[in-house]
Formats: C-alpha cells, structure tokens, sequence
C-alpha cells in the first residue's frame, strides 16, 4: 500500500492533460521526427520507386514496340513464306509440263524411228522376195528348158 501513497505523490495535478512545456515539446519532436523521415527516409524510397517505375514504363512501352515489330517481322515472313510456296508450285508445274513435253518428243521419235526401220525392213523384205521371185523363175525358165530339151530329144 505505500507504493500507492508513493505513486500518488509523485503526480501532480491535472494529470494526463496538463498543458505545460511537454506539449509544445511533443508538437516539435513530431514535426522534427516528420521532417528528419521526410528527408531521409521518404523522399531516397519514393526517388527509388520513381525510378523503378520509370523504369517499368519505359520497359514496358519497349516490349510493345519489340512485340509490334515481330508482329511484323512474322507478317513479312509469312507472306515470304506463302510466295515461296506459290513460287515453288509454279515450278513443280513447269517442270511436270516439261517433263511431259520431253516425254512426249521422245515418244513421237521413237514411234517415227520405229515406222523408219520397220519400212526399211518392209522395202529390205519385198527386194529378197523379188529377188528370190526373180531367182525362182530363172530357175524355172532353166528347169522348163531342160524338160523341153529332154521331151525334143528323146
């Protein structure tokens, strides 16, 4: 119970709101502690973040552009893509067209080199069938004699 008595003695009166020198003391430490954080806390962290932000703007209007422009890297690339496509079918057709031109010559040719030769042979055939024709009657004409001499002579 005296630390009652003590605690109570040491107290003056007015308690908890007497307006004294603490008051304005507490009202300057505030702004003194407001203004120290200010400048040494607040405004280097709100810099940094300033910077940082700056620097995510200019990131991200960056990443736009780089994105737009392979958007049109891969537009160009695609219409590259499809004309070489096209190109490469044009090709495929004209050589398919040649390679039926080439075939067709070569078979025309080989058709008119076969009439050639079958004609040769043709002519070479009916030459050995008048000239056995004509050795055929000369022997004829030799054996018709011969029977006639014998049929006058006997």
């Amino acid at each position: 119970m005296t630390w009652l008595l003590l605690a109570e003695a040491g107290v003056p009166e007015g308690g908890l709101f007497d307006l004294d020198a603490t008051l304005p003391l507490m009202a300057v430490q505030v702004v003194l502690l407001t203004f120290l954080l200010n400048s040494l806390f607040f405004r280097p962290v709100g810099k940094v973040v300033e910077d940082r932000e700056g620097y995510i703007a200019t990131s991200r209007a960056d990443a736009k552009q780089k994105l737009e422009q392979i958007k049109r890297l891969e537009a160009d690339l695609q219409d590259q893509l499809r004309g070489a496509r096209q190109a490469a079918q044009a090709a495929i057709v004209e050589a398919e067209q040649e390679v039926d031109r080439l075939y067709r010559e070569a078979l025309a040719e080989a058709e008119a080199e076969a009439n050639r030769t079958r004609e040769k042979a043709r002519r070479e055939i009916e030459t050995q069938r008048e000239s056995a024709q004509a050795q055929l009657m000369s022997q004829v004409d030799q054996l018709s004699a011969q029977i006639i001499n014998r049929l006058l002579a006997a």
